[in-house]
């Protein structure tokens, strides 16, 4: 196991009678908060058309982030590679690459909500190997290779990318069902945990992201991510009174746009806050969140994307779980590394 890092997913999501420009102003305050309190990376997502939140997209906003992120790693969780014409997705995130002096991470996935499909004209059935594809053109002209493709989408006769990143980021996968587990260990260095399965759920995963990858003489993944959904105050109860309202408006929202249909093992996200809560979220006071942030690491987990605050939640409160989760539980996981190396 390497050097344990913690970083933070932003929402950028809204409500839409919120201000967008005070809006991205709290973001930011995070970035900085993030920052300056020693997190090691920022990340952010992607949808289009998405009901109940607006969504500002992640280019010109990971963008505008790289200018506060210092020296954090910066990452997209995830870009919709399906949706998007491969050509233009290796040329503007290896510009953000620049952007970010090199220190970017790629997150790929495919979505789930067929209005996004719809909206952008790929049948549902044509997603997987679009995908693929997509992603074989962009790492080969990020490698500076002449690349010849003829697909329905795009045609390509000996084309080369001039404009390339500092060095080729890292691709991780956002993954859900059990086959995307497996294509996950296939193609990508990293399989993306998703936050919205249970541990239990992750835990069965991995073993199979493991054999996969063995299976096909590949070596284990390069790093081992994991996002969560976690919210951490002085006390329990004021996690649970601080986090609950948005965090369950947000899995309502999940649950309209069909994410729970793309989940394994049946799960639901239709269901009372305990439940859907139990095995899934860390909500509590700093020994809590440290205990357990720290049995993931136990699984190999080396690089933690902590979701602290969802659309509507007062920036105070995300900040404060922000500077609770870098003082008292991102140590502890930086820890846990020397302590399996030594």
């Amino acid at each position: 196991m390497g050097d344990v890092r913690v970083g933070v997913f932003l929402t950028h999501q809204r409500r839409p009678e919120q201000d967008p420009r005070t809006v991205l102003a709290e973001q930011l305050a995070l970035v900085r908060t993030a920052r300056d309190e020693g997190l090691d990376s920022v990340f952010a997502g992607q949808h289009h058309l998405a009901a109940s939140f607006a969504h500002i997209q992640p280019l010109p906003w990971l963008a505008r982030v790289a200018a506060e992120a210092g020296e954090m790693t910066v990452g997209t969780g995830i870009h919709l590679l399906a949706l998007h014409h491969p050509v233009d997705t290796a040329e503007t995130y290896a510009s953000l690459d620049v952007v970010c002096g090199g220190r970017s991470v790629f997150g790929v996935g495919l979505g789930y909500r067929a209005e996004e499909y719809a909206a952008f004209g790929v049948p549902p059935e044509d997603k997987v190997r679009r995908f693929t594809e997509n992603l074989a053109i962009v790492r080969a002209l990020w490698r500076g290779e002449a690349v010849t493709r003829d697909l329905p989408w795009t045609r390509l006769d000996g084309a080369e990318a001039l404009m390339r990143p500092v060095g080729e980021p890292p691709v991780w996968m956002a993954a859900n069902s059990d086959a995307a587990v497996r294509r996950a260990a296939r193609l990508a260095d990293a399989w993306m945990i998703n936050p919205h399965a249970t541990a239990s759920t992750v835990r069965r995963q991995l073993e199979l992201y493991d054999a996969e990858r063995s299976a096909h003489g590949l070596p284990p993944g390069g790093e081992r991510p994991i996002m969560r959904e976690v919210f951490c105050a002085d006390t329990r109860e004021e996690a649970l009174e601080r986090a609950r309202p948005f965090l369950e408006g947000k899995y309502q929202v999940y649950a309209d746009w069909g994410q729970d249909r793309v989940m394994p093992d049946r799960e639901s996200f239709r269901m009372e806050f305990s439940a859907l809560a139990d095995d899934r979220f860390v909500i509590g006071d700093p020994d809590d969140c440290r205990r357990a942030l720290l049995a993931w690491c136990d699984l190999g987990v080396d690089h933690f994307v902590l979701r602290t605050d969802w659309a509507g939640m007062p920036l105070a409160s995300s900040r404060r779980s922000v500077e609770l989760l870098a003082r008292e539980v991102a140590p502890a996981l930086r820890e846990s590394s020397l302590s399996t190396a030594g």
